[in-house]
């Protein structure tokens, strides 16, 4: 195939994945990660939204407005007090953010997005790049960047206000630049300075990102180590590698205060809470679950989809593995047998064993459960999206008989078109990729409550603030109701709850009724009998990954 012809080609998978990133973009309200993007992006603070008061929507909506008086300090100071991710991505955004948002008014998701969504457009052509780089070979190059434009995973995070778009592209350039120094000491050639440094700036620039980024290093040292031993009878001058480790270890210094905060941050506990020892089954099927996400996703949205849907997706699913693994199988094969190519493949399969290896020692070693968010495995991602695309431009020139098919380019073409009807599932939101959906419980409000409606949470730290303005931004545009948020606040030295209800009850005495009260991730008892408020039974449980009770408050009989 001519040059010409490549490019076109790579265009194609261009305009394909720019459409699934941006198709309906908005179409959700921003779940907690993205209000936290949004604010401090901004250069706003959560600080500034009140506890223990009741406050209208516009009032909790406040932080994500834009501001002339914010930059970049502001950004990083509030970002580094608040929040434990690294600020990178949060000065970048607040550049797009302040291009695209009108000051005064609260900030538009879709412009959050836009950044992320055109981040994972941007890795499209780097794919190519990786694979044609990786293994000499435009087709490999191609059939990578195809996978990266429809992959359902990719497409998912891609979508969101969050910095896993940037995170994957820099996990690309690192994993670039350790296949290529490790190409070159196999022939045993010296590593050339350019490399070196930029391999030192791609990683201090990953962990600047985000801190799991260091999980992609200590997977690639886990691959370094395997090619010294197997290379310890041979003269090679290792020294080198010695000045990317040490660069970006110095690179990385810096981030230490900010990460010895983390494992005792509020913010982060959840990642403990799983219980991997006594429920051990679960992280494997979640972890398989992220892996299959990253080729194929039927509709399987428990949360919106009927049960039959979910089980007929699950067997379709079962089905589409159970063909199309053997010939991804065979066509890794294909490329392992050629001297060629064998040692950037087996490169790469240790990178993912790695990295799948170090996530599992985390969650069953240390406690912390990785598998519990799909995100978490940005950092071997684009590894396996690359080894599809080896898999399949193995299959392509196969004319032997492949399962149901006689011909590689029809079973490349059915696992392409499965991989991108996965992506278009993503854009609609019926997959099992899902995050806070406060549209879905604010839809429930819509259909239970009437004119007077106040929703109340325990309030820890910033993450309850943003589910409770991702359900504000769902319903400010409700102008039937009157709508009041209440955040009870901890006390700082006991820990409970006792005077923020106290406050919320006075509060509740207050207030018109009929009144409905809403308790939305509510974690403390209260007692709301003095206030001839009633459980209703008929609502309650769980709604788009928010718990939730629904309180009927009726006048007392002393006030009538």
């Amino acid at each position: 195939m001519k040059t010409h012809a490549h490019l076109l080609l790579l265009m194609l998978w261009v305009v394909i994945g720019t459409s699934l990133r941006f198709f309906h973009l908005d179409s959700l309200p921003p779940w907690t990660d993205e209000c936290a993007t949004m604010v401090f992006s901004l250069g706003n603070s959560f600080r500034t939204v009140p506890l223990n008061q009741l406050i209208s929507a516009d009032i909790l909506l406040q932080p994500l407005q834009a501001s002339s008086v914010t930059d970049i300090s502001t950004v990083m100071q509030n970002l580094l007090q608040d929040s434990t991710h690294p600020p990178f991505y949060f000065v970048l955004a607040h550049v797009w953010m302040k291009l695209f948002s009108p000051v005064g008014e609260v900030a538009s998701v879709f412009t959050a997005r836009s950044l992320s969504a055109l981040l994972g457009v941007i890795s499209i052509p780097s794919m190519f790049c990786f694979g044609y780089v990786t293994f000499r070979s435009q087709l490999v190059g191609q059939l990578a960047a195809a996978m990266m434009a429809v992959s359902p995973y990719t497409i998912f995070l891609a979508r969101e206000a969050r910095h896993y778009s940037l995170v994957m592209l820099l996990v690309i350039a690192s994993l670039c630049c350790l296949v290529t120094a490790m190409e070159k000491i196999r022939r045993q050639q010296f590593l050339p300075i350019w490399l070196l440094l930029t391999w030192i700036v791609i990683n201090c620039l990953g962990v600047a990102t985000h801190y799991f980024f260091m999980l992609t290093l200590g997977a690639e040292g886990v691959v370094v180590l395997r090619q010294v031993l197997l290379l310890k009878n041979q003269q090679i001058n290792w020294w080198r590698l010695g000045i990317v480790a040490l660069g970006t270890a110095i690179g990385c210094l810096v981030w230490i205060p900010n990460l010895q905060n983390i494992p005792g941050s509020d913010l982060t506990s959840w990642v403990a809470a799983s219980s991997p020892h006594s429920r051990w089954l679960e992280p494997l099927a979640r972890l398989l679950l992220w892996l299959m996400s990253m080729l194929l996703l039927l509709p399987s949205a428990l949360t919106t989809l009927p049960l039959t849907v979910v089980i007929i997706s699950g067997v379709v699913t079962l089905v589409f593995l159970l063909w199309s693994l053997p010939q991804i199988i065979h066509g890794l094969k294909s490329y392992q047998s050629d001297v060629e190519t064998n040692l950037t493949l087996q490169i790469l399969i240790d990178y993912v064993l790695a990295a799948i290896a170090v996530t599992l020692l985390l969650t069953y070693g240390l406690g912390k459960d990785l598998t519990l968010a799909a995100r978490f495995q940005f950092f071997y991602a684009p590894a396996v999206i690359l080894l599809l695309g080896v898999a399949l431009a193995g299959c392509w020139h196969q004319v032997a008989k492949l399962g149901l098919f006689t011909h590689g380019k029809v079973a490349v073409s059915v696992i392409l078109v499965m991989a991108t009807l996965g992506g278009v599932i993503v854009t609609g939101n019926w997959g099992y990729l899902q995050n806070q959906r406060p549209d879905v419980l604010a839809a429930i409000i819509e259909k239970a409550s009437g004119s007077n409606v106040v929703i109340a949470t325990t309030h820890i730290h910033h993450g309850q603030t943003g589910r409770m303005m991702g359900l504000a931004w769902e319903l400010q545009n409700q102008p039937k109701q009157n709508l009041q948020f209440f955040l009870a606040a901890q006390d700082t030295n006991t820990h409970t709850y006792t005077q923020s209800q106290q406050i919320l009850v006075q509060k509740l005495t207050q207030l018109p009724r009929p009144l409905d009260l809403w308790l939305v991730e509510y974690r403390h008892p209260v007692d709301l009998v003095s206030q001839n408020c009633t459980l209703d039974k008929q609502y309650g449980s769980f709604a788009g990954e928010y718990s939730y009770k629904l309180y009927r408050c009726l006048a007392s009989e002393t006030s009538s």
